[in-house]
């Protein structure tokens, strides 16, 4: 029997949300130094505060790399034979397995903008994609947990990972998704 083994990475784009962290933390690293040497200099508090400055400034910098190194995230999918193995690689270095699902359980796979997520009433939504907001390419996938219920995914598979799950997916799925037939 031949075994499948696909890997797709995909880059997370920085959100709005993302850029003003950021920015704050760059605004307090600034701020926060200044201040204790501004209060120094004014005889307001002790000289020691510019050495708590100085401290403050080099632990800043370090701040600022660690934010700014933590939201560079990508998403891996990996489909090993019948389960998707989806992983956040953080900076490069770091590695968390966020789900591994076998693929046979999902009720629904559609592409986000044919489903009406109103209609669901999911427990947990696990978002792996590099846009939410990019319908085209997004796909939505819904399963049962034995704990939690109605799940979600919402993650961005190329061609070559949807036809490795296309083997091991519900009839009523592929027709749906491949031959665009039924329901």
């Amino acid at each position: 029997m031949n075994d499948i083994f696909i890997e797709q990475l995909v880059k997370n784009k920085r959100s709005a949300k993302d850029r003003v962290v950021f920015i704050l933390v760059i605004i307090m690293v600034l701020a926060v130094p200044t201040a204790l040497v501004l209060l120094a200099t004014h005889h307001m508090v002790y000289a020691y505060s510019i050495y708590i400055a100085l401290f403050l400034l080099f632990f800043g910098i370090w701040l600022i790399w660690f934010v700014r190194s933590h939201q560079n995230t990508e998403f891996e999918y990996q489909m090993v034979q019948d389960t998707l193995v989806i992983s956040k690689i953080i900076a490069k270095r770091k590695r968390k397995e966020l789900m591994r699902i076998d693929v046979r359980t999902f009720d629904e796979l559609e592409k986000a903008s044919e489903i009406d997520l109103k209609s669901h009433h999911f427990q947990k939504v696990l978002v792996a994609c590099g846009d939410e907001n990019d319908k085209e390419h997004n796909y939505y996938a819904c399963y049962h947990h034995a704990a939690r219920g109605l799940c979600g995914i919402l993650f961005c598979p190329n061609q070559k990972v949807l036809n490795s799950m296309k083997p091991y997916l519900k009839k009523d799925i592929v027709l749906k998704l491949f031959y665009n037939r039924g329901k």
